[in-house]
């Protein structure tokens, strides 16, 4: 609980503040004003420092550049040297952070510079018409930490504020991931770890010929170094394979289902043999359904085989997301049908622009457009980390470069 009552005071008066703050009110971190020194704050931080404390930085008001932006004879603006004392501050006691409001981009870029170890408090997203997506880059850290974002009115007063949460995470979250790649670039070190069964998902990937390396044109025009071909896992032994690598992945995921659809074609040999690996791997048992290509006007009748669906959570199967139209065709025909898609779980992710106009994928923008989780056995970057220290990988060496490169790119973040 952060408690903003931007208190400021002598040291003794600091100190029942502090009581009542902490002890009273049960809140774990205050606003703070900083105008009388260290003094007025070293009471909220150093007798309990599980305890904490945002000093005003460069606030969000219209008239903050009153005072906030005067410039000092060292060359920094007031809010600088400020962020900079902060950052002297905590290192005794490491529970002090800044608040510096998102409406401006620049002074929160300026501030991290200043105390590129602190937590910033970033007021202003939503209604005080803050980006989201601006202050982000200028205000994480260069892990992908160090900044909260409160938003209320952008929420509560939102159409379907659910919704409304899930996207400015979903924004939050790109610019951190994009962040820490570019840390990891930075640091010569690109890769990510790689779990067991994603290693069985790219050896059999491989050994099927579902996974191929080369020189191959897409649908997008785009010329790729590796091209996958699910359709290729054609024996029962593969697909036995396949099954217990689809299996891990959903139960890690943690998305709960009742039902498993698969969309025809290929979604529906997925669905089933998926549906016997839950059962005998994780002692899951989910129901099946699958659709029609053309609705049947006989027998059973319609478009739906297998297990009822009306009323139940679904979780949809499928090899690829290339543009997302099965999947939107998917959704369309379940919510007719009276059901709910909780998320979607498909081979591979190839994590790369859905088109020269956006920075997200196609699974990214599936997840915004429809609030659901996606989960993929691997990605490209478990792809690269298979690559570069696999043993058994017998294509050319220069096969790690061609995709680096593709990804450096075409890659989404």
């Amino acid at each position: 609980v952060v408690l903003d009552a931007k208190r400021g005071d002598i040291s003794s008066t600091a100190a029942a503040y502090a009581t009542a703050a902490f002890e009273c009110a049960k809140a774990d971190c205050i606003t703070l004003h900083p105008y009388m020194g260290y003094d007025s704050i070293e009471p909220f931080v150093v007798p309990d420092v599980s305890k904490g404390c945002f000093v005003l930085c460069k606030t969000s008001n219209p008239s903050s550049n009153d005072f906030e932006t005067l410039s000092l004879q060292s060359g920094e603006l007031l809010y600088e040297n400020v962020a900079r004392k902060c950052e002297e501050w905590n290192k005794a006691t490491n529970n002090i952070g800044l608040v510096v409001g998102a409406t401006d981009v620049e002074a929160l870029s300026r501030s991290r510079k200043a105390a590129p170890n602190l937590w910033i408090l970033a007021p202003g997203v939503g209604f005080q018409g803050g980006n989201l997506e601006a202050a982000a880059d200028a205000g994480l850290m260069s892990n992908g930490l160090g900044l909260l974002v409160p938003v209320s009115r952008g929420i509560s007063r939102a159409k379907d504020p659910k919704s409304a949460a899930e996207e400015l995470r979903a924004v939050l979250n790109s610019v951190r991931v994009k962040k820490q790649q570019k840390e990891k670039e930075k640091k010569g070190d690109s890769q990510v770890a790689i779990e067991d069964h994603q290693i069985e998902f790219f050896r059999l990937a491989l050994q099927c010929g579902v996974l191929k390396f080369g020189s191959f044109t897409l649908k997008s025009g785009r010329v790729s170094p590796y091209f996958f071909n699910a359709g290729l896992f054609s024996s029962g032994s593969a697909l036995t394979s396949l099954a217990k690598c689809y299996a891990e992945t959903i139960v890690r995921s943690g998305i709960e289902f009742q039902v498993l659809f698969g969309p025809a074609y290929k979604g529906i040999p997925l669905a089933s043999i998926i549906s016997v690996a839950l059962k005998i791997n994780h002692n899951v048992d989910v129901d099946v359904a699958y659709n029609r290509k053309e609705a049947k006007d006989h027998g059973e009748g319609g478009e739906l085989v297998g297990a009822p669906v009306k009323g139940k959570t679904i979780l949809i199967v499928d090899d690829v997301i290339t543009a997302g139209t099965a999947i939107r065709e998917s959704m369309e025909l379940l919510a007719r049908e009276g059901a709910k898609v909780v998320g979607v779980s498909i081979a591979l992710d190839r994590q790369e622009k859905a088109n020269e106009e956006t920075n997200q994928s196609a699974i990214q923008v599936v997840q915004k457009e429809f609030g659901i989780k996606v989960c993929s056995i691997a990605g490209l970057e478990h792809l690269l980390s298979f690559l570069k220290n696999s043993p058994d990988f017998s294509a050319d060496a220069n096969v790690f470069s061609s995709v680096s490169k593709y990804r450096e790119k075409y890659g989404s973040y």
